[in-house]
């Protein structure tokens, strides 16, 4: 605010302060003169400052230009009436000073709705209808207490008695507009805002009381209740100078926005149930009813965005932001849904997918750029099972896809795996993935996902479980160079304890560390002398050391390879014995890893049915008695049941 104008509202404020010391202390003790010319001025300044605001700020200068003009005509008609009407017993009614003063209401209408209008970003199109309840609340109220009062009390001719109620009915609307006002802006009008319903509320209800006290014939000049007019003016002159960057953002959740409504109905039934008792007039019974109408559409808003709401939070729980995918929680609702249903005729396929080089892309090119990529990659995706199941991102650079193969899963999986590919200058982003196979080989979601996650980074060409598989091949390899036999005993072995863990129906994921620990269960030998693990005789008490350490060597060397970790501890149990007499912890029955007894047996069965250097194969049949024989004692009677009826069943497959 300029320096001058600082000014001009000290000497106005002060000036003010002496009006209302005199209205409160001296009512009508002095000289009409000093009050019409106190009065004058201070409606005078509203009105000044109203126009010279539209005249040196272009923003928002048709709404101030129009208050301005309507409190310069309000102004001087309140002088017209003080100096010669106000003493005259025989005042015409209406007179000239009528018009002058209800010209200002259509004025203040205007530039409440001007300044509404200009201010619109301000406000939220939902919060009309509960600006709208509360101004007819207030309006209901306030015509319960005094308009309908002043309209039975009004006597006279036509023009005079049209004149007397146009007073309270235009205060009336203005005071429902500046609450409507104040609704639609969330409650929190902001300083501007609030200072100019203020100046109107203050002009509206001092008509109110003014009417109601010259109907009771209890209206006297010269007290408290003059200050209000000149009071409202200055409010809304002050108005006019508050800048609209003060004004506050509306908070569409905040409790005001709830409790109005709440309010406007608990004030509504209160009328009503008064109506019961003492007669209301037309007017508040009219808002009442208006008041009641709108709540009861609010309610049914309320509810219908409720819905909305909810549908929508239910839709983004289930939705990945970024690619528009169904995310992970999606996914295992589906897999929960439909896995039941999976038979043999009609299997379904999990297919996981892990780009290979977004990192490097996402490094190279940025994150908004890598975002961008992910979006792509995840239309293609969806548009490449469209037809025969559905999308998912789980998060990262991870993507699913859950289908009805038929026989044509090879194909899905290509066309999968060719969608989630992009190659440019500098940059190749590939995917790898695993599948899993619905009821075959997993029937809930986590076994599933588990086998699915395995087998794809089984694939991956690069990262922990590709090293995994890269070192179970180096080690794989280290010992067929050294012991060429031995590569076929640990393939048969593999083969054998695969059949056995699915017929002691082991989950998917420990059937995958299962075979990898029965390929890998000899890794420690690399560290035992030829001459020991080829000697023709028994072994002496120093070499047998050597042989009992091997497992503990296998597990040291499998840690090495963080992927293999849980296939080194199935290693380490591989000779621990269910009687507890095994070596290196001296486990005993279900202590030893289910894993470790299943190769303990194939391990056995095999090493039994194959060529030593020390002797000669066992036939197949008495391999299997020794079997039975030292189940209980060496081998877990349940996997020893198991391995024969492996046997028997696919004998084929077993030597022998």
């Amino acid at each position: 605010m300029p320096i001058g104008l600082k000014l001009f509202w000290g000497v106005v404020g002060a000036v003010l302060a002496a009006f209302v010391v005199r209205s409160v202390f001296w009512p009508g003790s002095l000289s009409n003169l000093f009050d019409v010319g106190v009065s004058t001025f201070l409606l005078a300044a509203g009105a000044s400052s109203c126009l010279l605001r539209a005249a040196l700020v272009k923003q928002d200068r048709a709404p101030w230009l129009v208050a301005g003009l309507g409190m310069a005509v309000w102004t001087v008609g309140d002088t017209y009436w003080s100096l010669f009407l106000a003493h005259d017993p025989n005042a015409p009614f209406p007179s000239l000073a009528d018009p002058l003063y209800l010209l200002q209401y259509p004025a203040f209408y205007a530039a409440l709705l001007l300044l509404v209008r200009s201010r619109g970003r301000l406000l939220s199109g939902g919060l009309w209808l509960d600006g709208a309840i509360g101004a007819l609340a207030v309006g209901a109220l306030v015509a319960a207490l005094a308009v309908d009062p002043i309209i039975a009390g009004t006597t006279g001719t036509g023009l005079a008695v049209a004149t007397s109620l146009a007073y309270p009915i235009f205060d009336l609307v203005l005071l429902c507009l500046v609450i409507g006002v104040f609704g639609v802006s969330g409650w929190r009008p902001g300083r501007a805002w609030t200072l100019l319903g203020a100046g109107f509320s203050a002009t509206a209800l001092a008509d109110v009381v003014y009417f109601l006290q010259l109907n009771d014939g209890t209206y006297t000049e010269g007290t408290a209740l003059d200050i209000f007019w000149p009071l409202g003016s200055l409010l809304i002159g002050l108005a006019a100078w508050q800048s609209a960057s003060t004004e506050r953002g509306i908070n569409i959740e905040s409790a005001r926005v709830v409790a109005v409504p709440f309010f406007s109905g608990v004030v509504a039934l209160g009328l009503l149930l008064f109506d019961h008792f003492e007669r209301l007039g037309g007017v508040a019974v009219g808002l009442t009813g208006a008041t009641l109408a709108l709540v009861t559409v609010r309610m049914a808003i309320a509810f219908r965005d409720r819905d909305r709401m909810l549908a929508q939070s239910r839709t983004e729980a289930l939705v990945d932001a970024l690619t528009g995918l169904r995310n992970r929680r999606c996914l295992m609702a589906d897999l929960e849904r439909e896995l039941p249903s999976a038979t043999p005729a009609r299997p379904l396929a999990l297919l996981l997918f892990d780009l290979d080089g977004f990192k490097q892309y996402n490094d190279s090119f940025g994150h908004p750029a890598g975002d961008a990529l992910l979006a792509r990659l995840g239309l293609r995706l969806e548009a490449a099972v469209q037809d025969c199941g559905r999308a998912y991102r789980l998060g990262g650079d991870e993507f699913c896809a859950f289908v009805t193969p038929g026989a044509r899963i090879d194909a899905i999986a290509a066309a999968c795996v060719a969608s989630l590919a992009e190659h440019g200058e500098g940059f190749s982003v590939t995917t790898s993935y695993g599948v899993t196979l619905a009821p075959e080989e997993a029937v809930t979601p986590v076994d599933a996902l588990k086998l699915a996650d395995r087998r794809m980074y089984a694939q991956k060409g690069g990262g922990r479980s590709a090293a995994g598989r890269q070192s179970r091949d180096v080690l794989l390899r280290t010992l067929s160079e050294r012991q060429p036999e031995l590569h076929a005993h640990l393939r048969g072995v593999a083969e054998l304890a695969l059949e056995v863990g699915r017929e002691l129906a082991m989950s998917p994921e420990q059937l995958d560390e299962l075979g990898r620990a029965a390929e890998l269960h000899d890794v420690g030998k690399v560290a035992i002398p030829d001459e020991i693990l080829e000697k023709q005789g028994p072994l002496d008490e120093a070499e047998w050391a050597f042989i009992r350490r091997h497992t503990i060597i296998g597990e040291r060397i499998l840690q090495a390879a963080p992927a293999l970790v849980p296939v080194a501890r199935l290693v380490r149990s591989t000779h621990e014995r269910w009687d507890g007499g095994g070596y290196p912890d001296g486990l005993a029955a279900e202590e030893i890893p289910l894993g470790s007894r299943v190769v303990s047996v194939c391990d056995a069965f095999d090493a039994m049915t194959n060529d030593r250097a020390y002797r000669s194969a066992m036939d197949p049949e008495k391999a299997m008695e020794e079997l039975r024989a030292c189940a209980g004692t060496q081998f877990d009677p349940d996997v020893v049941e198991a391995f024969t009826r492996v046997r028997a069943t696919v004998g084929v497959k077993i030597p022998g």
